[in-house]
């Protein structure tokens, strides 16, 4: 997996938004580094044992550097920590090659872009390409605020300012996105394309589906997938109610890791929370969620986990299977 690493340096390194960094990575030799396309992203490998992936958010046309902005993330298992208080310019780091699991597609149909947070980077590089090739395009950018809104200046001064439309949650309510409003508006001959926090993108997802939006034309990806999915955590026990198997689940494995070992096999896809594959019954006892795919609504009622990735807070889960 890793014979496609290659060694860049931070040519720059500077301060975005409130708590996040955007980070300039060029090839030590000046060579051009590998092309990608919008929506792609890398792995950095800021350690040893510690590889977390980033959305490119430069310009694909600019071969001389990739752009990448890191959200220091307070529940951070070390990625975005590391990136914002030990790696620093100047160094070398190694990356791999871009890989887009998040494309456009039709591209000459009109494009619906929602970024949520820190989940604008592969939607800024979105926007800027549809800009380039003259596509039909609208932007919808939620933020906390005014301050946390990473690349505010870049898309506000760009050729394309008039389709961007910003949302602060601490801003007064008639800028507020009505999401449901706006789906409505685009439905039938737009492609939606939204990155951002789980509960965000599972509300968008919901609204489109009520509205009679086709799947194929509803395109996204989480960001920081993984950010939570460490398995540290307490030892506690999971049951399962069709047999009254009881199996200890240590801090460094998850419940499905420990359920394979015993033979109890639950199907997962993404083992990271996104993809909602491994969404398992709970009976008794109260999950720590720690996905992506259930809304807050869905976890506040905890009769449902991700065992790939979430835990216990109470000693016992009894689960459904």
């Amino acid at each position: 997996m890793h014979h496609d690493l290659q060694t860049v340096r931070i040519a720059r390194k500077s301060i975005e938004a409130t708590g996040i960094y955007t980070f300039e990575l060029i090839d030590p030799k000046g060579d051009l580094l590998p092309p990608f396309s919008a929506g792609a992203h890398i792995d950095v490998h800021i350690s040893p044992g510690l590889i977390r992936q980033y959305s490119l958010c430069g310009n694909p046309a600019e071969r001389h550097r990739y752009q990448i902005a890191v959200l220091r993330d307070p529940d951070s298992r070390g990625g975005s920590r590391a990136m914002h208080d030990d790696v620093h310019e100047g160094q070398e780091i190694q990356i791999s090659t871009p890989r887009n699991c998040f494309p456009l597609v039709r591209e000459t149909q009109p494009s619906l872009l929602l970024a949520g947070g820190i989940g604008v980077t592969p939607i800024l590089c979105m926007a800027e390409h549809l800009n380039q090739i003259g596509a039909e395009f609208d932007m919808h950018y939620l933020t906390r605020s005014r301050d946390r809104t990473a690349f505010y200046d870049r898309l506000a001064q760009s050729p394309f300012a008039s389709r961007v439309t910003f949302h602060h949650d601490d801003g007064p309510t008639s800028q507020h996105l009505d999401i449901p409003a706006l789906l409505e508006r685009f439905n039938g001959n737009a492609n939606l394309y939204m990155c951002g926090p789980g509960g965000f993108l599972t509300f968008v997802r919901n609204t489109a589906t009520r509205l009679g939006w086709a799947d194929e034309s509803v395109h996204f990806e989480y960001f920081s997938a993984g950010a939570q999915a460490s398995n540290v955590g307490m030892e506690f026990e999971v049951k399962l109610a069709s047999t009254g198997m009881t199996y200890a689940i240590p801090p460094d494995k998850s419940v499905v890791d420990v359920l394979a070992s015993h033979g109890v096999a639950i199907p997962t896809s993404c083992e990271q929370g996104v993809c909602g594959t491994c969404l398992t019954r709970v009976l008794e006892g109260e999950p720590e969620h720690r996905d992506y795919y259930l809304s807050a609504e869905e976890q506040a009622k905890n009769d449902r986990f991700l065992p790939c990735c979430s835990r216990a807070k109470s000693r016992l889960l009894v689960l459904d299977m």
